[in-house]
């Protein structure tokens, strides 16, 4: 089938930015078609001729400003994001920004400026370099560029989109693809001004909220703080328009500031409550240590929540720790649509923030309270040349986490028309909420003990709880839900039929102590849900108080600490375990001394009984040290037996051995027995005599070094004789001298049968100035008796270590 070219439209009015498929290959250009296009129609003006077959009046595609603005700051950067919803995809893009008015043949008609996220995915257009286009053609749902807003004067700006999926060129000028931003109001700088619109939604909607940390050392690893780095637990709600739990451009209420600076949603829970009538569900999950687990070793925070058509946004907010003020989230998440039904899911990267509360630069700053408070903003890469995210380049901050908003029911006739897909139509052919077990078929449990008694005693709202075992993991990458459930439940000597009875709302959380350090109060509150209908007044307390203590002693050496985190999972799947939980320092004590305050804790927790796991062990304890101190040895390390032996079979090894070198033992130089004394060198008169001994083995890997080999010690014979005379003297002389040969001959021949020898050479230089080296000296056969055997009668050698002292 042949295409016919159909060109792109583009209406007059805002500033447009253009998104397209690389048109070298979907777009099928010939080189000399596009020379005259470049030639005749001006700048960039190719990608607006493709041949192709236009679509329109589809919503599988979309294109999102990061925070969905209406206006945009002048020199501000904004993540633009391209996706399609599955099955659909595209395989690239171009992107390009016009000014109002503009045809887009000029360099000067282009608005702001564009900035690569990824190389791998994006790339700047050889033809047009102000566009932006794939780098690899290849099936994507999603990809994200910056856009840096142009200066001040430009206007507005139409964010505009066209994608080509096969040989479908879609082009929109109205809708999804579509987004109109217009230059803010300098005198609203600072400000978040973004009109929420009402929503026309019928029934409700239930979302779930997964959190994925994705703040690591080896994502972000300058300054990275490798003790106590985690996520506050997650304090959030679903909400109207009306109320505003926190927003860029404000400045951070009391439970903000709890959240941001100590990672405590006490505060923040408390606010929200008290905004019932604006509120419909109070979002909260637990905290998470370490920042980041891959998702097979511990299930990602999440929680569920609803949204209905008055209270149709969500916010929620968490602390990253440690660190001065920082917090990652969203605000007034509108999912609500236009078109008066539930967003499916939106998947949103997230950046740290600054609460203004706290002017430390570093994770780990001491505590610097801002005063005045400045107003809550988006950390950047050139805030301070201390910040762990500086850049002296000025690139964008790399994403520190991912919240993932899934729709997972509707409720209540739904009021549009058009599903959003094959899960929708289902839902609204049955609205209600099904019980269905969604345990992965991978997970093997047994079945559900008995409902527990509820917790609470009197006529108030408590907690029941009922248990299961896992007993087998089929698949590690697949986590397995929890093995604990829980149902709220009303205590006993409730009557629904006293009209004169107060329902009360549940005790709000315990605030924080009234003092950092000593003795202090804290308090909570509830508030009256229903009055009697007998018309009188409600006489339950609405508020209780008790004392707290923090930092018993208080003194110059007291430390301030953060609240408790959420206690980690039970070490034991069954039976008797351990639980853990940790909080931090957040403020070490004045005088310099070493903080005494616990920062762990820990208590026993049970599971359910032990029954048909077969065995359970402990990771592997650390090696032991090496059972010597040098040379080759063993080291071992050691498991437990975590499940009662008798419950089943365990034939798993709880030691393991292997063998360990450390360096080489030091070897003492050794050497031979003295020999005999010689005889005195003068035949009269004053002399000398020696003995030596050989090295027979040398000193290594830093032994004892050797001793002297040679000593030497005084002799006198008989006294010479003063004035013989001259011809007597040499006489004598030449006889004493024969005989000493002789002598020596002798002393050599019983030393070295069969051979006379020459006298032991001079020592060689030393081979190494120091560290250790050798010197050698020679002795050589003089003369060989026909008596003597070869092998008995050969030159000598020896060799002795030298200039042992280190280098």
């Amino acid at each position: 089938m042949r295409l016919s070219p159909v060109p792109l439209r583009l209406s007059r009015g805002p500033a447009l930015l253009v998104l397209a498929l690389p048109l070298a290959a979907a777009l099928a250009f010939s080189d000399e078609t596009l020379d005259k296009v470049a030639k005749s129609e001006g700048y960039c003006s190719r990608i607006l001729r493709a041949q192709g077959t236009r679509r329109e009046g589809y919503t599988e595609f979309s294109l999102r400003v990061e925070g969905d603005p209406d206006f945009y700051k002048p020199g501000s950067s904004y993540r633009v994001t391209l996706s399609a919803a599955p099955p659909s995809y595209f395989r690239g893009f171009t992107l390009i920004a016009l000014k109002e008015n503009r045809e887009g043949d000029k360099e000067e008609d282009h608005a702001g400026t564009f900035q690569i996220i990824d190389e791998e995915e994006t790339q700047f257009m050889s033809n047009c370099p102000v566009a932006v286009t794939e780098s690899t053609p290849r099936r994507r749902t999603r990809i994200q560029v910056f856009w840096i807003a142009p200066p001040t004067g430009t206007g507005c700006v139409i964010l505009k989109a066209s994608i080509v999926q096969k040989r479908i060129i879609y082009f929109q000028d109205e809708g999804s693809l579509t987004k109109k931003l217009c230059e803010q109001d300098p005198t609203l700088d600072g400000v978040t001004d973004r009109p929420i619109l009402d929503c026309c939604a019928c029934g409700t909607a239930k979302y779930r909220l997964t959190f994925y940390g994705n703040w690591s050392e080896k994502t972000h690893p300058k300054d990275y703080p490798r003790r106590a780095n985690h996520w506050s637990a997650i304090i959030g709600g679903s909400h109207s328009k009306n109320y505003v739990l926190w927003e860029y451009g404000g400045y951070a209420s009391e439970g903000v500031k709890q959240v941001a600076e100590l990672g405590s949603p006490v505060k923040m829970e408390e606010e929200i409550r008290q905004q019932s009538d604006e509120v419909l569900t109070v979002i909260k999950a637990k905290a998470q240590w370490p920042a980041w687990q891959p998702v097979n070793v511990r299930a990602a925070p999440s929680a569920e929540f609803s949204v209905d058509r008055t209270r149709h946004l969500m916010s929620f907010l968490t602390m990253m720790g440690p660190s001065p003020d920082w917090n990652v989230g969203l605000s007034a998440e509108d999912l609500c649509t236009k078109e008066c039904g539930w967003v499916q899911k939106v998947v949103q990267d997230l950046i740290p923030w600054d609460a203004g509360t706290d002017s430390g630069v570093t994770y780990e700053s001491p505590n610097k309270p801002t005063i005045p408070q400045e107003k809550i903003r988006p950390l950047t890469s050139l805030d301070h040349p201390q910040s762990p995210f500086y850049d002296p380049e000025g690139g964008s901050i790399t994403q520190v986490a991912r919240v993932v908003i899934e729709r997972i029911a509707r409720k209540g006739e739904q009021c549009n028309i058009v599903p959003d897909n094959v899960d929708d139509i289902v839902a609204d052919l049955a609205p209600e909420e099904k019980d269905e077990d969604d345990t992965p078929e991978t997970c093997i449990y047994s079945n559900w003990s008995p409902w527990s008694a509820c917790s609470s005693s009197t006529c108030e709202k408590g907690k029941r709880m009922r248990q299961r075992m896992l007993k087998a993991q089929l698949d590690l990458s697949v986590p397995c839900p929890d093995t604990q459930d829980f149902q709220p439940c009303m205590g006993p000597g409730c009557s629904d039929e006293d009209g004169s009875t107060c329902t009360m709302s549940e005790w709000i959380t315990w605030s924080p102590c009234s003092v950092s350090c000593g003795m202090g109060m804290r308090s909570r509150e509830r508030y009256v849900k229903q009055f009697p209908e007998d018309g009188s007044v409600c006489m339950l307390p609405t508020e209780e108080t008790e004392k707290c203590t923090v930092n018993e002693e208080c003194s110059p050496s007291s430390c301030l600490v953060t609240e408790w985190g959420e206690w980690d999972d039970c070490s034991a799947t069954c039976g008797m375990g351990m639980k853990k939980r940790h909080r931090m320092v957040k403020m070490s004590p004045a005088d310099g001394s070493m903080c005494k305050a616990e920062t762990s804790q820990a208590e026993k927790c049970m599971m359910p009984e032990c029954h048909t796991i077969p065995c359970l062990l402990s990771p592997w304890s650390e090696w032991s040290d090496c059972s010597v101190t040098c040379g080759k040895g063993m080291r071992t390390r050691q498991r437990m037996l975590k499940s009662l032996a008798e419950l089943g079979d365990c034939n798993e090894g709880l030691e393991q051995a292997e063998k360990c070198m450390l360096p080489e033992c030091p070897i003492d130089c050794e050497l031979s027995e003295w020999s005999q004394w010689s005889e005195c060198n003068k035949s009269c008169g004053k002399g000398h005599m020696i003995r030596t001994r050989t090295i027979q083995m040398e000193p290594q890997f830093g032994g004892v070094p050797c001793p002297e080999t040679v000593q030497r010690k005084k002799c006198r014979t008989r006294k010479c004789l003063r004035s013989p005379s001259v011809q007597k003297l040499r006489w004598r002389e030449a006889r004493e001298s024969r005989r000493s040969e002789q002598l020596r001959e002798e002393s050599d021949g019983e030393q070295f049968p069969g051979c006379r020898m020459r006298p032991w050479t001079a020592w060689s230089e030393c081979t190494k100035l120091c560290g250790g080296g050798i010197q050698e000296r020679y002795m050589t056969v003089k003369k060989r008796f026909k008596s003597s055997q070869f092998t008995s009668c050969k030159d000598k050698k020896e060799i002795r270590a030298c200039n042992v002292h280190p280098c």
